[in-house]
């Protein structure tokens, strides 16, 4: 690490910058091309930032960002925002992200930005990113990213490489890619016990985190002289996280105890798709089959050791899942009436079969099992979905698309616990795209979502840290919500663009914890909820002002919920996040090979509820990034950061209640955990 530091920072060990970009070249913006709606990038616009893949260009376009893949089951209409030569990509672990770091960036024919209403891709709407390429030969691209921090062990393996080229039988990829991190910090809480007027300190010595995600992934396609196209994907990977926690304190009057919190999850994950696309009729047929499993144990255990014993007290909650998901879709495309006309078909089968048990330790140290009724059960779901979709424009620089369809869903849980329930919901949407000026776009669309179930929800389970549990509840039912998104974009020239996006949504039976006893509580329904957000996105090159070669980019989301909770019947916020910004500053030093640049962000979260339990978790400053690049050093691009730059701390306030949160406390903690900076070396090159 102190030898690659050298040769990033030293100049005279780095090689001649050989057409790096001069001012006048940075100082010309990214402007795009404009043809039929659609903006038009090439990867020479981009060569400031030396890309090594499609996933470099895409993350320097002005103002888009790739959304994330959708988690819901089954695959439904397409949800990424990113096509690659005009096909959505299918899968769920072959992810936009991972296609595109595959991608050389210099097999890149073009990028062409416009808005899903105009396309014939039903489900697509707002900004939609198709990067047009033409592989060529063999080629590959590779990325070693070690991180160091103090009193964490060192993390060496995160990277990945790819490869893609032509075979006989099509084009090809190949990725294997290992994330992961090494976390961990130490700090202390107190506890007051107003009850008894008991206050002391507890301590973390160190705490350790880690996880580890090698991950194979390949994919084949080809397109026959008839004008068919098949693609095949596939992937592999291996989870292990793990998690230690060490806790000293001292009640008053009473002896030292050590507390001791050892977790782990450990997984296997295998998927497999397949699609087929050929003209039928007067117009094309596309059929797509997809197959995921996963499955591994979990547990997570807390001891407790008094001063002057050599037994522990404490319990242990372990569970054994394997869940897999069956997907068969169909969409038939064809035009008529001036428009483009998509009726599709999917058939989905899920299930989760899980063993949960709880064990506590005995007076002699020895875990005994205790009953733990709804742990162990298989829950199964059978889902149809059918909906005829059609986009057309209305006129010049106005777009529409429509889509209408229905839901069917079989729940069944075993185990006695559970019933056999079924559900037809409508769902569909109306989305209109409008271009009134060059430089304005603006995207409306109405939605009637169908949520999912986590089928986890479904089973009883134990958190032995926090002392709390969940009880199993058979009676939970999918959401429902009508959403309402109004997004307004202005380009800047070639200086940038800005975003605005307004989001409504109205959800009936939102999932939150509810009371199923007189003592025990679970995930369940609430009639009615709302939520408000307000996302602002800026993207904005420097040159203007005075800083060649420099990009801004700004994200910022707000949002305000409303539910009524179940205990008090008073309205207050759901549990998650309130907001969040980020700023992303890079300057590429004209005339040189060097970069450099400054990310911070912050995040403020509502407080999290249960029926017995209130927290609130937030940090105590920003986080912050810093980097250090130089683009050719022999070849390879090389990068220096560090993390936590502002020295930031997690702080978690908390209150417990003897019964639930209309009776007397047990106990308040305030905790602070410092984690301190790390350093990241980033090394990447292509063959």
């Amino acid at each position: 690490m102190g030898l690659a530091c050298a040769l990033l920072l030293c100049p005279a060990f780095l090689p001649a910058a050989e057409e790096a970009p001069t001012q006048q070249e940075l100082s010309a913006g990214i402007v795009p091309l404009i043809e039929n709606g659609k903006r038009i990038y090439t990867v020479a616009q981009f060569a400031r930032f030396s890309p090594q893949t499609a996933a470099d260009v895409v993350a320097q376009i002005p103002g888009f960002s790739v959304s994330n893949v959708s988690n819901d089951r089954g695959l439904g209409e397409a949800s990424q925002n990113v096509l690659i030569n005009g096909q959505r990509i299918t899968g769920k672990g072959n992810d936009a992200n991972t296609v595109l770091r595959r991608i050389p960036a210099n097999t890149i024919r073009r990028l062409e930005i416009m808005d899903g209403a105009m396309l014939d891709i039903s489900g697509l709407s707002g900004h939609v990113l198709n990067v047009l390429t033409e592989q060529a030969g063999m080629q590959g691209n590779f990325t070693w990213r070690p991180r160091i921090r103090e009193r964490v062990p060192d993390h060496w393996y995160p990277g990945e490489v790819n490869v893609s080229g032509k075979s006989g039988i099509g084009d090809f990829s190949l990725g294997l890619r290992w994330d992961g991190f090494r976390g961990g910090g130490w700090g202390r809480e107190l506890e007051t016990r107003p009850g008894t007027g008991v206050s002391f300190t507890r301590y973390y010595p160190g705490s350790r985190f880690g996880n580890d995600i090698p991950k194979l992934s390949g994919t084949l396609n080809h397109k026959t002289a008839g004008g068919s196209i098949w693609n095949l994907n596939g992937s592999v990977e291996r989870m292990h996280f793990r998690r230690r926690v060490t806790t000293l304190y001292q009640v008053p009057g009473e002896p030292l105890t050590t507390e001791s919190n050892r977790g782990e999850d450990r997984k296997w994950r295998t998927e497999l798709g397949a699609d087929y696309e050929f003209g039928l009729g007067t117009g094309r047929l596309k059929v797509i089959g997809f197959y995921t499993d996963r499955e591994g144990p979990f547990y997570n255990e807390q001891t407790r050791l008094v001063d002057g014993s050599t037994i522990p007290s404490g319990s242990r909650f372990s569970r054994e899942s394997a869940e897999g998901e069956r997907v068969l879709r169909s969409e038939y495309r064809w035009k008529a009436l001036g428009g483009d006309w998509t009726m599709s078909g999917e058939a989905a089968y899920n299930f989760i079969d899980a063993t949960g048990s709880l064990d506590v330790l005995d007076a002699g140290g020895v875990l005994q099992p205790v009953p733990l009724p709804g742990a162990s059960s298989r829950v199964e779901e059978k889902r149809g979905e059918s909906i005829l979709s059609f986009s057309r424009p209305l006129k010049d620089g106005l777009s529409l698309q429509l889509s209408g369809g229905v839901e069917f869903s079989q729940l069944g849980q075993d185990a006695g616990a559970g019933e056999s329930r079924s559900f037809w919901r409508p769902k569909g949407s109306v989305a209109l795209a409008w271009n009134p000026a060059s430089q304005w776009e603006m995207n409306l669309k109405l939605q009637r979502k169908v949520g999912q179930l986590n089928f986890f929800d479904f089973l009883a389970s134990v958190d032995v840290v926090n002392n709390n549990a969940n009880g199993s509840n058979p009676r939970l039912v999918p959401p429902q919500s009508w959403v309402l998104q109004l997004e307004t974009v202005r380009t800047l020239g070639g200086n940038g663009k800005i975003r605005l996006n307004l989001e409504a949504e109205d959800v009936s039976d939102l999932v939150t914890q509810i009371p199923i006893s007189a003592t025990a509580e679970a995930p369940g329904n609430l009639a009615k909820a709302r939520r408000f957000q307000v996302t602002l996105e800026t993207s904005l090159l420097l040159d203007a002002i005075g800083i060649p070669g420099g990009k801004l980019d700004n994200f910022l989301t707000w949002r305000d919920t409303r539910m009524r909770d179940p205990l008090f019947g008073t309205h207050r916020q759901w549990n998650g996040n309130r907001s969040y910004w980020n700023l992303d500053f890079r300057q590429d030093v004209p005339g040189t090979q060097w970069a450099w640049g400054l990310f911070s962000e912050l995040q403020s979260q509502n407080k999290f509820y249960r029926l017995d339990y209130e927290e609130r978790f937030a940090t105590t400053r920003p986080f912050g990034m810093a980097f250090i690049e130089h683009k050719d050093v022999w070849g390879l691009k090389m990068r220096a950061s560090i993390g936590n730059l502002y020295n930031t701390k997690d702080r978690e306030q908390s209150v417990s209640y003897l019964a639930r949160r209309d009776g007397p406390l047990e106990y308040t903690r305030d905790q602070t955990v410092t984690w301190h900076p790390f350093f990241q070396f980033t090394l990447s090159g292509t063959f």
